[in-house]
């Protein structure tokens, strides 16, 4: 089954709207509808991603990055610092 990249796009853009407004009512750190809303728009990204290469084999020039990724781009640039200062050292 496929989707309509214009349908998904609405989608996609609603999601955008709805952080909008989670985000401007925030209460808080950790505020769970600004988390919620957060994932719809990650989620809604991807179909219209998908849909967008399946209909025109075009992409877009975002990515979205999951928690893990982050965590190992941390761990990576800590990785390169330390090497550089051992680098230094010698």
């Amino acid at each position: 089954m496929s989707i309509d990249p214009r349908v998904a796009l609405q989608s996609l853009t609603a999601a955008l709207e709805e952080h909008l407004i989670a985000a401007s009512a925030r209460r808080g750190e950790g505020d769970p509808a600004v988390e919620a809303a957060f994932f719809a728009v990650a989620d809604a990204f991807e179909v219209y991603e998908d849909s967008l290469y399946e209909a025109y084999s075009e992409v877009t020039p975002l990515q979205v990055f999951d928690d893990d990724e982050e965590d190992d781009d941390e761990d990576n640039n800590e990785l390169l610092d330390e090497d550089e200062l051992e680098i230094l050292d010698q």
